[in-house]
């Protein structure tokens, strides 16, 4: 197989950008993530609570920086702030390239803010700007939920000139509440005289959890209309989420905005590893294929599609739009709560986020006081 004929090529030509859903200070220091940029056309990281606490907790890659951080006083907070940070910076750097060749586009890593903020606004705002300017990267987006309380803090942190990467939507409704959000930025930074070529944002979309719930609700009511909905709800939500980004982006109110430098906002596909083993384990990509989208994979993902993807690069969003209307419409008329299940999905993200949080935290506690131990 050449670099000129797999998958990820050929999606990225059709305008899909790759990029990794994982980051660790040994991809950065043995040379795997320059591998993946060289190889596997990753143009961007994105990473999470859950991503780091794994990070720190395998491994002696930290170590170091664990026993200077404790000799230095520095708390648990203050640790977790700097060893992050500093991965992220020095994965920005590694993208620096891809960020020239883009224009700014790609070559973007993503951090995400305390998630114990996600009912905060001001705090979310606060932390957004503390990570923009610790990182000073212009490639780094900052993660923001899409939350209700972290609407108002997506349009803050893109009106200070931020570039933010909205995490856990589920629904098609937040969908289109993020990218107002996120044109109301657009419009608050451009009155301020920032410059809007230089914000970025992205709307990531999860996936394979909402097949999860779905599906077992589906199984629950037991028909065969039911059970042959199974697997088909996240990628149709992610298509008519695509239906929307077209429709807000090709707005007259858009488009005085772009005529002043500014850039749409893509969708993201996120949680795009398959769950059910039952499922091909590139469905996730192959049936979103569509210009101007990022697909975010982690490592399993990632080598599945350069394996044995049947994407050719051929467009599979457009022209799915009623077909995907009709899969939503059939999942809640054969008695699916699916809001329900969306709304729960948020929560449940939020608490997942939380609990790598706390799981984090007390890796870096116990990796200080080890330090000082031994100091």
């Amino acid at each position: 197989m050449t670099s000129a004929t797999h998958a990820l090529q050929q999606i990225s030509d059709a305008g899909v950008s790759i990029w990794l859903d994982d980051l660790s200070r040994e991809a950065l220091t043995s040379g795997e993530l320059a591998g993946l940029i060289t190889d596997r056309n990753v143009v961007g990281v994105t990473t999470n609570p859950t991503i780091f606490a794994k990070a720190l907790s395998e491994g002696t890659a930290y170590d170091a920086q664990l026993g200077q951080l404790a000799a230095a006083g520095a708390d648990t907070e203050e640790a977790v702030l700097t060893l992050t940070t500093d991965d992220v910076r020095n994965a920005c750097d590694a993208f620096a390239d891809t960020f020239r060749a883009t224009d700014g586009k790609d070559g973007r890593v993503s951090i995400e803010v305390d998630p114990r903020l996600a009912r905060d606004t001001q705090g979310t705002i606060e932390a957004a700007h503390k990570l923009w300017n610790t990182v000073d990267r212009p490639n780094l987006c900052v993660k923001i939920p899409a939350t209700v309380e972290g609407l108002p803090a997506i349009t803050a942190a893109t009106a200070a000139g931020i570039s933010v990467n909205v995490t856990l939507i589920f629904s098609l409704d937040r969908y289109r509440a993020v990218t107002q959000a996120y044109v109301d930025g657009l419009e608050q930074a451009h009155q301020a005289g920032i410059d809007l070529t230089t914000i970025r944002s992205v709307a990531s979309v999860f996936l394979s959890r909402i097949d999860t719930k779905v599906d077992d609700a589906l199984e629950a009511v037991g028909t065969d209309e039911a059970l042959a909905l199974r697997g088909k709800a996240a990628i149709a939500g992610a298509r008519l989420c695509y239906q929307v980004f077209e429709e807000v982006f090709s707005t007259p109110r858009f488009a005085a905005l772009a005529a002043a430098g500014a850039h749409r906002q893509r969708p993201l596909w996120a949680s795009t590893g398959t769950k059910n083993p039952d499922y091909p384990d590139t469905m996730y990509v192959d049936e979103l294929v569509a210009a101007d989208v990022v697909n975010t994979m982690p490592h399993k993902t990632l080598d599945a599609v350069y394996d044995h993807s049947r994407a050719t690069g051929a467009d599979t969003v457009h022209g799915t739009y009623e077909a995907s209307r009709a899969v939503l419409d059939d999942v809640v008329r054969v008695g699916v709560p699916y809001e329900k299940i969306l709304a729960d999905l948020e929560t449940a993200g939020v608490d997942s986020f939380e609990a790598s949080w706390a799981e984090l935290l007390q890796t870096v506690t116990q990796g200080l006081q080890a330090a000082a131990e031994k100091g």
